[in-house]
């Protein structure tokens, strides 16, 4: 019998290390070497492993492989179309965010067109059974089963015949070859890999919904993401019932595609309209708030971005950014008190944008810059007014991909008026749209 050999794995990155150390020397976090037994011994005879053939591109088994409609077009959306059968999906989000719900709520969509199995390894199965009369899905035939070894778990899915697997979650999966705790990094690694096998081979699309660090991020070492096909997050800010749920890593489909979905008494609710929840009609016009569009995925939406300028009572005066990286709002001041003549050396300037989504991308920079001037001069902006493009060091206003695109989202919410860059004015003129091109911040300055 092999004699079982004891290792350190960090439990951050899942690195090996023969002995403890207070650092892990791969990922250099602190205390995270944990020992864990590993068997050892000689290895048997070296064999030739059976192979398959290569076969061309064309070939009719590389054929698309189908997918399942999960109920909801938001979803549906975040996954490229559809689960797609053979795929392993990771879903990750705050305690309470809905995890859970959602993939109930999926899983019994599912289970009208094959057989779909929920394995919980965190709550019972009355448990399991009270959320789904609470959803309104009390008679979906959906097959529950309380377990937490993945040997039972593939076992049961093979015996039903599966078209869908959800583990729940797979922090508390085990695997018996493995001699460590649930939730430990190699039984993670292990009982992915398992899983990953086992979808491979019988074309079952598996569901993982895992637990996530105070840093966001989901527990475990980063390779689980790699292993997986997608990557999904579900965020929501504290106190909102609206939820968005964001691809990471979709190898079926774009990265970054964003579904909104707002939880209520039966559920998961898909929004069908995001961009009405970012928007707020004010009663009449209202100084620095300009409405821009930004790009999430394969989709635009439209965001308020609020800036205040008051005069400052100290010495320093503040920058103070919600939603928008504070060094590109710094850089944006400057620009504008350079190029656009911008006097805002002795204000407090705080920016926002509504709804608590944030702007990640440049396309804001003319929507801030523009707020700015209207808060500063008390002016307000034309409520039916749009505005995007970026703006670069030398007060030039630059183009921003899917300009067409963001200019045909505006007008269907009955905006009249865009400024967007030169580049991005459209060959054909929109109907029920006029759109101002511009190539310097001065320009933009005079059209608004």
């Amino acid at each position: 019998m092999a004699k079982a050999r004891e290792v350190f794995v960090c439990q951050s990155c899942g690195a090996l290390s023969p002995k403890w150390q207070g650092q892990c020397p791969t990922c250099g976090e602190w205390n995270t070497l944990a020992a864990e037994a590993r068997s050892g011994g000689a290895r048997g005879p070296a064999h030739r492993a059976a192979h398959a053939e290569p076969v061309t591109l064309d070939a009719e088994s590389l054929a698309e492989q189908p997918r399942y409609t999960t109920g909801s077009a938001e979803l549906d959306r975040v996954l490229g179309g559809g689960l797609v059968a053979g795929s392993v999906s990771l879903i990750g989000g705050d305690p309470g965010i809905g995890k859970s719900t959602l993939m109930l709520q999926a899983a019994a969509a599912l289970s009208r067109a094959g057989a779909v199995l929920y394995a919980s390894g965190e709550e019972s199965l009355k448990q399991v059974a009270l959320r789904a009369r609470r959803l309104g899905l009390g008679q979906a035939s959906v097959r529950l089963a309380t377990l937490t070894q993945l040997e039972e778990v593939v076992a049961s899915a093979q015996d039903l015949k599966a078209q869908v697997l959800v583990i729940d979650s797979i922090q508390t999966m085990h695997s018996e070859r493995v001699e460590a705790a649930p939730g430990a990094v190699s039984q993670l690694r292990e009982c992915t890999a398992e899983l990953v096998r086992f979808a491979k081979s019988s074309g079952t699309a598996v569901l993982l919904v895992g637990h996530v660090t105070k840093e966001g991020q989901i527990a475990g070492p980063r390779v689980l993401e790699h292993m997986v096909d997608t990557v999904l997050y579900f965020e929501s800010d504290t106190g909102s019932r609206f939820r968005v749920l964001r691809s990471v890593k979709n190898r079926f489909g774009a990265a970054h595609e964003i579904g909104v979905f707002a939880m209520a008494e039966q559920g998961l609710r898909e929004v069908a309209n995001p961009s009405a929840i970012f928007l707020s009609r004010h009663a009449e016009p209202v100084s620095g708030s300009i409405v821009t569009v930004m790009r999430e995925g394969t989709r635009s939406l439209l965001i308020e971005v609020q800036v205040l300028a008051d005069a400052s009572l100290g010495g320093n005066p503040r920058r103070v950014a919600v939603g928008i990286d504070g060094n590109r709002l710094n850089m944006l001041l400057a620009v504008a008190h350079r190029h656009g003549h911008l006097a805002l050396g002795s204000q407090d300037v705080f920016a926002n944008v509504v709804g608590g989504v944030r702007l990640g991308e440049t396309a804001g920079d003319l929507a801030i810059v523009l707020a700015a001037r209207s808060s500063l001069e008390d002016v307000a902006v034309s409520p039916a007014l749009i505005a995007f493009g970026e703006i670069g060091l030398a007060g030039e206003v630059r183009p921003v991909p899917f300009g067409e695109e963001r200019l045909r989202e505006a007008a269907k919410h009955g905006f009249r008026t865009a400024v967007v860059p030169e580049a991005n004015v459209p060959r054909r003129a929109l109907e029920g749209m006029s759109v101002v091109g511009v190539r310097r911040l001065e320009e933009a300055f005079k059209a608004v």
